[in-house]
């Protein structure tokens, strides 16, 4: 109706000029209002297409609606800029707008409407204003002037947001011990040509030493043939830490140091992977945060924990959003205001100590190490190595961009996490599976006799080799399923895998490591990896072949095609030894403001159930029980002395041809007790050999750590723990065992 009498005046308006002294006679003919092909355009459409292209942010649809005079008097990059700095500059997350009414004349309208701004910082923002349009070859455009955006920025003015934002919470063990502080930090560095006579290197060494938990032999190294005044990294301290030693230090010469505020991991990153670290907004990120309320020179959450949960650790900013006249001063009351949200600290799972013995237990290597409450979830120590120093993403670390340089070009890839990401064959630990599905299939017992006579020749026409022809060991001879885990006899598992296929079982083994877990994400809360387990579809699909015996066959001793990570091994083998439940691996033990009830509490979350009877998980536990105690156990020389009741399995994972297999030894404690939970720990160390020799003395080194508070027993390579031996033994540690020396 108001446009029909829109339409009625401004007809009446023409006839009066064209009436004029000519009369009636000269009135041209108007179209019918009633007619079909009669529609007049709608300023209202034309403003919501320029509304809608603003809350999606697509600025040159914006700038094509303009009329040619406004596009004249701004360029498209203007344009932009305009409205890129009201985003950033209110903290924009999102616009909407509700038209109010609209006036019209025959080539010119107005629309008013009410914009209501969602920032991230003040809240919301309610304004009305008004769209100029012009109607320019039978389309409505717009004439655009800073009021469009808001009233309040008319004649030059712009937006101007005072922010409040408070100190970024922290995140701890579950001891409450810092593993990322808001904190005063000290750099320190060696000079080479500043260090004094050698009773004041010895000193310098031994205080270092302390400070950073390192052999002062592998500080020294770390200068070796540098140049006189060279900067020679040794990383970086709490000032807590640092002052302790500062007059020593600054006595004994050789070392320089500078304080600084940051973003601080305690030991250079306890589970660096895991924690994460925070490093300034990139660029090409920058307005986005500014959308959620940062200002842009803040340090933001990069990886892990510190990514997973930045808006729990920033809290939510508060500030006021005034408008700013051109001469800079603040003009009218202020559009929006609110409070600050604190911030709440993260307690995780992580045991501190336990997490620094982990690390150094696989230091030099490349690997992981999960450990796990068996009966829970809870992720007490989880270790990619080799690691990163998380404090090198502050620039304010003298050498962080050499340091950085050498993270970035190590080909070791320390920024991976292979706990959660890496993804390996199992190898032999898998027989824990294949032993599962055999017993489940009803076609074996416990006490089911193979004659493990070294070679597998079932297959027709292919010959195997059992692990003991390499080793050129005697062969295994007759044994029950039990004894075939305790020994790890290839045979009989690749009998196994066979005789499921044959007996029409083709997916045992997929589906029972489907079952267990493998192949699938765990739910961790900074996610990971799925991994591959092989079955008769994937095969088809991704190589076009069916499924044949010899997959089965590799597949029951954890090789094949098939990658899973340490994680889900660690998942499964907790549940095999609790009783048959998959618990979700979790990092958070609570979330909670620095007043208040905390946010977040960690409760154990079951996922599943081994399908596995209780009789048949008995025997299991039982085979890897004696992999350890009986005498022809595959690691029962590694737990000689250990007075700590466990149950784990060794494996030997084949790699790409020509390399050393990667070692691996999973397994998991019984003791029972009410001041330490049993645990789960699973070990990897990549190209490095059998699992027996290195896995397994890893594994060791962890449970130690965990009962006694400090690792007990030397590696087979060690003249200390964390040095390695020498070429010559020295009589008071006696003569190496017969092992491959590794080389980290």
């Amino acid at each position: 109706m108001r446009r029909s009498l829109l339409l009625l005046v401004a007809v009446l308006l023409a006839g009066c000029t064209l009436f004029g002294s000519n009369g009636p006679e000269a009135v041209p003919t108007l179209p019918d209002p009633m007619s079909t092909t009669f529609s007049p355009p709608e300023p209202e459409a034309a403003a919501s297409a320029f509304l809608d292209a603003w809350r999606e942010w697509r600025y040159e649809d914006m700038y094509a609606l303009l009329s040619p005079l406004t596009q004249d008097s701004i360029s498209l990059e203007d344009f932009t800029a305009v409205y890129l700095d009201v985003r950033a500059s209110a903290a924009l997350s999102d616009v909407d707008y509700e038209i109010v009414s609209s006036l019209i004349n025959p080539r010119a309208a107005q629309v008013a409407y009410r914009v209501i701004f969602h920032s991230a910082v003040v809240g919301d923002v309610f304004s009305e204003t008004t769209m100029d349009l012009t109607l320019i070859d039978g389309r409505w455009r717009v004439a655009w002037t800073e009021g469009t955006i808001l009233r309040e920025l008319a004649g030059g003015n712009r937006l101007y947001l005072d922010h409040e934002t408070l100190t970024r919470a922290n995140v701890y063990d579950r001891n409450g011990l810092a593993l990322a502080a808001e904190t005063d930090a000290v750099a320190i560095w060696i000079v080479p040509g500043l260090i004094g006579d050698a009773e004041a290197e010895d000193a310098m060494l031994s205080t270092l030493g302390r400070l950073f938990d390192r052999r002062p032999e592998a500080i020294a190294e770390s200068y070796e043939g540098a140049g006189a005044d060279w900067m020679i990294p040794v990383g970086e301290a709490s000032l807590e830490d640092f002052q302790r030693v500062e007059a020593t230090l600054t006595a004994v010469g050789g070392v320089q140091w500078r304080v600084y505020s940051t973003r601080y991991y305690s030991g250079g990153g306890y589970a660096p992977h895991a924690v994460g670290y925070v490093a300034q907004i990139r660029e090409e990120s920058l307005l986005d945060y500014q959308a959620r309320g940062y200002e842009g020179d803040e340090f933001v959450g990069q990886t892990g924990l510190e990514l997973i949960y930045e808006e729990v650790l920033r809290g939510r900013p508060g500030g006021t959003l005034y408008v700013m006249n051109p001469a800079g001063e603040i003009v009218g009351a202020p559009l929006g205001s609110r409070d600050p949200e604190p911030p709440q600290a993260v307690y995780t799972t992580l045991d501190r100590n336990l997490q620094r013995y982990a690390q150094q237990a696989i230091a030099g290597f490349s690997g992981a190490i999960v450990v796990l409450e068996r009966d829970t979830g809870a992720v007490l120590a989880m270790v990619s190595s080799p690691g990163f120093d998380a404090n090198l993403f502050d620039t304010q670390v003298p050498y962080w961009q050499a340091g950085l340089g050498d993270v970035y070009g190590d080909a070791a890839q320390p920024l991976v996490d292979r706990a959660t990401d890496g993804l390996y064959p199992l190898g032999s630990v898998f027989k824990i599976i294949t032993m599962s599905a055999a017993l489940e299939s009803g076609f074996y017992t416990p006490e089911t006799l193979y004659n493990c006579n070294g070679e597998f020749t079932e297959l027709g026409g292919i010959t195997l080799y059992d692990w003991t022809v390499a080793d050129e060991l005697p062969p295994h001879g007759t044994l029950t399923l039990l004894q075939g885990l305790e020994r790890s006899c290839n045979p009989y598992f690749w009998h196994i895998g066979l005789d499921l296929y044959n007996r029409g079982l083709t997916t045992a083994l997929p589906d029972m490591a489907d079952a267990f877990g493998l192949g699938q994400v765990t739910g961790i809360e900074i996610g990971d990896s799925a991994g591959l387990v092989p079955d008769p579809e994937w095969k088809q699909e991704n190589v076009g072949e069916a499924w044949a015996p010899g997959d089965a066959v590799q597949l029951a001793i954890g090789q094949a095609s098939l990658n899973i990570t340490p994680l889900q091994v660690a998942r499964f083998v907790a549940a095999v030894g609790n009783g048959g439940t998959l618990y979700r691996p979790q990092l958070v033990f609570r979330i909670e403001p620095a007043v208040g009830e905390p946010s977040h509490l960690f409760e154990p979350d079951a996922q599943g159930t081994l399908p596995i009877s209780p009789e048949n998980l008995t025997a299991v536990q039982q085979a890897m029980t004696q992999v350890v105690r009986s005498t022809h156990g595959t690691a029962y020389r590694r737990f000689l002395g250990l007075g700590i009741n466990i149950a784990g399995k060794t494996g030997t994972a084949t790699t790409a041809p020509g390399a050393e297999p990667h070692a691996w030894f999973a397994g998991y404690t019984f003791e029972g007790r009410e001041d330490l939970p049993d645990i789960a720990v699973v070990v990897i160390v990549e190209n490095q050999g059998e699992g027996a020799e290195f896995a397994a003395p890893m594994f060791r080194r962890v449970v130690e750590s965990y009962f006694f508070g400090q690792p007990r027993s030397l590696y087979p390579w060690e003249a200390q723990i964390g040095l390695p031996r020498t070429a010559t033994p020295t009589p008071e540690l006696g003569a190496p065992e017969e092992a491959a020396t590794p080389e980290p």
